[in-house]
């Protein structure tokens, strides 16, 4: 796992940095790293044209620094003050010795239009709200590639979202550590890059799981396990009308390597055809033991769906509530504070949410963790970054690049993968975030099933790529 730190988290430890390296050493730092990283995206530097957007704060001296050295590599470089009387005094004194061209952001020729890359130094952490005109007005109409300088200018370090005209970045160098922004608004943020300069933040505000961390907990069965130690999910899941999100969340739990899956409900026929090794019957009464639960994708909001997700708690085993049962929890208090303090993992969208804990809101993060403490329950905030907080306030981020896992049935597909995780005996923070991050693999994997360019594959399909995900986490 790796960490993210907010602005403050960040300001904080440069503080205690600042106060042991000289003026300017930290910056210097920050703008070597940046400078590799602009030299890194073009290939050569002899004779290509950079063009520095310098904002007032420290983000615009880390361009000049970084563009003194590129100067010195042999590149043309043109810095573009947007406040020429509160440029860093010393980055652009340093600049104009390396010869490097200065202007305005009222008169800035050909610096846009005739670069080759495009550094935002506009804004840093500390900005706020989305660019203003004048900035905004130079990036509009350019198709010049951008490096961000730690961050897209006009999207909120903390929350990663934008209010009014903001950058979007090809590459994001970011110095330190990686903050928010960089999970929460991956696709603005482009290739995120991070450099050293000394920086040791402390207890972090989220986790990022990477694939070591998922492929060392993913239930593989050993010489010794039998079906029944692997773990025995239960499905309740779809109707006899609509059977897809049955035959979807039982197919993933299956292909998740569970020992067993048990279905319950009136879609028993459809499962059974697509998945007969699956035990289906067609109440919950029949079904057998098992070490969890998910229940809720297409069992409707009536009172034959309120009954379904009622006798699932009866169970008292770990669950995943998805979909419909979300919905249900919200409308019934009394099916509500049964599921406070026990093994349970919602997973809801953003309408789902707000009907369960009120608006998202712009800060996923706190949106999540909110609902967690007051629910009792670890929460799975779907999204383009998906969040996953506990009632104890741990959270992790699982950031996409992509929308692939955005499609009919998807969702279904997630809940049997962390139903199986949790009758394998992962704790729900744990479930959900593993099943997160192979189900979003699964979807870039199944995105790209024909060759040729990418485009989001049928829930069905994502599912069938659930056993290459697994095997690439693994590996």
């Amino acid at each position: 796992m790796h960490g993210v730190w907010t602005a403050q988290q960040i300001r904080d430890a440069e503080a205690v940095l600042l106060a042991q390296v000289p003026e300017d050493g930290l910056m210097r730092r920050a703008a070597h790293g940046l400078a590799l990283e602009v030299r890194r995206f073009l290939g050569r530097t002899s004779g290509r044209r950079v063009t520095l957007l310098v904002g007032a704060g420290d983000n615009g001296g880390d361009a000049l620094w970084a563009g003194v050295e590129l100067r010195r590599a042999g590149a043309a470089v043109t810095a573009v003050l947007l406040n020429p009387d509160r440029a860093h005094p010393r980055g652009l004194a340093a600049f104009r010795r390396a010869r490097g061209r200065v202007r305005t952001a009222d008169a800035p020729g050909e610096a846009l239009t005739g670069a080759d890359v495009l550094v935002d130094g506009i804004v840093g952490i500390s900005g706020k709200g989305g660019l203003r005109e004048q900035a905004a007005a130079l990036l509009r109409d350019t198709r010049v590639p951008v490096i961000a300088v730690d961050l897209p200018s006009g999207v909120d370090t903390d929350t990663g979202s934008v209010d009014g005209d903001a950058v979007t970045a090809a590459r994001t160098v970011t110095f330190g550590a990686r903050k928010p922004v960089h999970v929460l608004a991956a696709p603005r943020c482009g290739e995120t890059v991070l450099v050293d300069i000394g920086l040791r933040p402390e207890n972090p505000h989220a986790w990022v799981l990477e694939a070591s961390d998922v492929g060392e907990r993913w239930p593989v069965p050993g010489p010794a396990d039998d079906k029944y130690t692997q773990g025995v999910v239960g499905i309740a899941a779809g109707s006899a009308t609509y059977p897809g999100a049955a035959v979807l969340a039982t197919g993933a739990a299956v292909l998740a390597t569970s020992g067993m899956v048990r279905f319950a409900g009136s879609a028993r026929p459809a499962v059974g055809a697509h998945w007969p090794e699956v035990v289906a019957t067609d109440s919950l009464e029949d079904a057998g033991r098992t070490q969890a639960w998910t229940v809720g994708p297409g069992i409707g909001t009536d009172d034959a769906g309120r009954a379904t997700l009622a006798a699932v708690l009866d169970r008292d085993v770990p669950t995943c509530v998805d979909a419909d049962a979300i919905t249900l929890l919200a409308q019934h208090a009394d099916l509500r504070d049964r599921i406070a303090g026990r093994s349970v993992v919602l997973t809801p969208h953003a309408g789902e949410f707000a009907r369960i804990a009120g608006d998202v809101g712009p800060d996923r993060i706190a949106a999540a963790r909110r609902a967690a403490a007051d629910l009792g329950v670890t929460v799975l905030l779907k999204g383009n970054a998906t969040v996953v907080a506990d009632p104890g306030g741990r959270t992790l981020v699982h950031p996409s690049a992509d929308a692939f896992a955005a499609t009919a049935g998807s969702g279904d597909v997630l809940s049997g993968l962390i139903g199986a995780l949790l009758a394998a005996g992962l704790e729900p923070w744990w479930a959900a975030g593993c099943a997160v991050f192979v189900h979003s693999r699964a979807a870039t994997l199944a995105a790209g099933r024909a060759g040729g360019p990418a485009v989001p594959a049928p829930a069905s399909t994502v599912q069938a790529a659930i056993p290459r995900a697994i095997s690439e986490v693994r590996s």
